[in-house]
């Protein structure tokens, strides 16, 4: 028989994993270990993946107008796709208004046992104080990336012979790495199963849920949908010169992955594997690019932020003028770029949103039911987003692609 492609694969175990966390809620217990171990395997390899794949896109594309030009054509990629998801889901929850007579019913509310950090703060945290502390953790990924950035610059800036030395040993790493991830990926259907069966095993009454929610939750999936299966698939086309839906099928595996884990981090390893294997995108483009986007772009998630703050808005009554609004979608650019790529950031960054704008921290409490769920949809555009930005950027440096 032909082998089952892993993408179908997940796609079943999802879907089992469904049946099995409704209807064997209380033996979840004996397959809940697979997802555990399988994001635990995905969250070892991150940290040197990232460093080693950035370094070696670095000294891989060459002098540094090489490189400031593929910085800025990816910086600014990422801002506006980030903007116009904003966008999108400010003019949504301001026609269909989901907060206007919501329950505010805060019994559930949060006790997020944090201090959101400043933007200032975020800013300065990018410059590590100890490199091997934010080695050794997954929330400090703007460190690495920064850290990996200045290396990988000044290998090119060094006497040839240790340059290329160093060029090599980078590149025999990131090797190593891609086989270690490649062995990881095969065991993707059982880790999915184990996540999702525990995960909807957790939701006491999900139908309730969904009805004491469903406006909101409606808006969020509409934007959500809108900027995934219009603007994202017109920039690919229009601006990329690719095919969308050959886009989406390079990278259904990722982004099934992505929907299943809520992780665009834990996703990155599968991400770089379809972008190269399956879309063609050259090593030197998406070594750099999807590192970054991992943890800087996230279309899903800003937009998400920005519906959820205009929604606690109008559920306690407070009319958010224009310029508020404005701060708003500035604030969520700049959060979604601090927010780090692990299940439920978003959630924390939202505080920042609230604060800037004189919102109680308490209106959290009034998503946070529903906030697990709507996770695996941002996630899945975010690395939509991340994949689609991959591409587009190959095109624009005259790479020839397979989609």
């Amino acid at each position: 028989m032909k082998k089952i492609q892993l993408h179908w694969q997940i796609l079943i175990a999802l879907i089992l994993a469904v049946f099995f966390g409704i209807y064997f809620k209380e033996h979840v217990h004996y397959i809940a270990w697979m997802g555990e171990v399988f994001l635990r395997a995905l969250k070892m390899i991150i940290v040197p993946l990232i460093f080693t794949s950035i370094v070696s896109g670095i000294t891989n594309i060459g002098n540094s107008k090489n490189l400031g030009r593929l910085g800025f054509k990816t910086i600014l990629y990422y801002i506006s796709t980030s903007f116009l998801a904003i966008i999108t889901g400010l003019v949504l929850v301001n026609i269909f208004k989901p907060g206007v007579g919501a329950d505010l019913n805060l019994e559930s509310a949060i006790d997020l046992k944090v201090t959101p950090d400043t933007l200032g703060d975020t800013l300065i945290r990018i410059v590590p104080d100890n490199v091997f502390s934010a080695f050794s953790q997954n929330t400090q990924m703007l460190s690495v990336i920064f850290f990996a950035l200045l290396f990988g610059f000044f290998i090119t800036r060094i006497n040839k012979k240790p340059q290329v030395l160093l060029t090599d040993v980078i590149n025999g790493i990131f090797e190593v790495m891609m086989k270690v991830t490649m062995f990881i990926i095969k065991f993707t259907p059982f880790g999915i199963f184990g996540l999702v069966a525990e995960k909807v095993a957790e939701q006491d009454n999900l139908i309730a849920l969904v009805q004491s929610m469903g406006l909101y939750m409606g808006v969020v999936l509409m934007a959500l949908a809108v900027h995934a299966f219009i603007t994202l698939p017109l920039i690919a086309k229009y601006v990329g010169k690719i095919n969308p839906l050959k886009n989406f099928h390079a990278v259904k595996t990722p982004l099934i992955t992505a929907f299943s884990t809520s992780s665009s981090s834990a996703t990155l390893p599968l991400t770089l594997e379809a972008v190269e294997t399956k879309a063609g995108v050259s090593n030197k483009i998406s070594s750099f690019t999807l590192p970054l986007g991992a943890t800087i772009n996230m279309d899903g998630t800003a937009l998400y932020e920005c519906v959820a703050t205009m929604f606690i808005a109008q559920a306690y009554g407070i009319d958010m003028s224009i310029g508020q609004q404005i701060i708003i979608v500035i604030t969520a650019i700049l959060a979604s770029i601090g927010a780090a790529g692990v299940p439920m950031a978003g959630l924390v960054m939202i505080t920042i949103i609230l604060t800037a704008v004189g919102l109680p921290l308490e209106g959290v409490g009034l998503i946070l039911a529903v906030d697990r769920i709507l996770d695996m949809f941002r996630t899945a555009v975010n690395v939509w987003s991340d994949t689609t930005g991959a591409a587009v950027i190959a095109k624009s440096e005259g790479e020839t692609l397979k989609i």
